[in-house]
């Protein structure tokens, strides 16, 4: 079996189109997952919806799925969420506020957005200077509690970091990264940066064998990242235009 895994794909429908180009000379997956975050962003957030219900894909709720569809429009909610929540239809907001928090991909195979008990709280990492690291084992362990014992797997993004880390006596935590957002920076309390360091669109994909996983890869695919950046600056968003050419936030 081969699980394709979709994470943070935030309005950018340009990288969403390469992934699945890029999937499709993989040879695709017999199950491809969205684990959330999936149109917030100055890009085109209609438009990856569209692609995203005509997809089907299994889908996580991420924070900001939660966000745009819930949140009031005024002057505290995010720029990106606002004009993500301004180009959707009602049904399209809906849509996204009844995705589940988590959901079993495969026996023992779990996804969800950031934690399995909250969409907005990292899973495997701390801050520290302002930037992402990785959070200690013990933190990690802690986390993962609400897991049924017989999780093996665990998908998640919400970091826009690749990370895969074999916790000992527990689940595997395999996050393939950001499809459309390469860095960004969130001012909540403590604040920090996340960067991937280059603008690839990222996925992941999971083989199985009697079960069990046997193999992660990791995938960096180019696409047509200025007209990304473009898209960002025609509205205003010259910092998302930085991350979007560069994978970093600053120079």
């Amino acid at each position: 079996m081969r699980i394709a895994v979709l994470a943070d794909i935030h309005g950018n429908v340009l990288a969403l189109d390469a992934v699945l180009d890029d999937l499709k000379q993989r040879g695709g997956a017999d199950i491809t997952v969205n684990l959330g975050d999936c149109i917030s962003g100055p890009l085109w957030p209609r438009e990856t919806m569209e692609r995203l219900q005509a997809l089907g894909l299994p889908t996580v709720r991420g924070n900001h799925d939660r966000r745009v569809a819930r949140d009031p429009a005024d002057e505290s909610m995010w720029p990106s969420d606002r004009y993500a929540q301004e180009r959707l239809t009602s049904a399209q907001r809906q849509a996204l506020l009844d995705l589940p928090l988590t959901l079993e991909i495969a026996p023992g195979v779990i996804a969800f957005h950031a934690r399995p008990d909250h969409d907005e709280k990292y899973l495997a990492d701390a801050i520290v200077d302002g930037q992402l690291v990785r959070a200690p084992l013990a933190a990690i362990r802690r986390r993962l509690k609400p897991l049924d014992p017989a999780c093996h797997v665990v998908l998640c993004g919400h970091s826009h970091r690749n990370e895969l880390i074999h916790i000992p006596d527990g689940p595997v935590i395999f996050n393939p990264g950001s499809i459309g957002c390469p860095a960004y920076d969130d001012d909540t309390p403590p604040a920090h940066v996340s960067e991937q360091g280059s603008p690839h669109a990222r996925y992941g994909i999971v083989e199985f064998r009697d079960g069990h996983p046997s193999r992660f890869e990791a995938i960096a695919v180019d696409y047509d990242h200025e007209a990304a950046a473009r898209q960002a600056e025609q509205v205003g968003r010259p910092e998302w235009a930085h991350a979007l050419r560069t994978g970093f936030m600053q120079d």
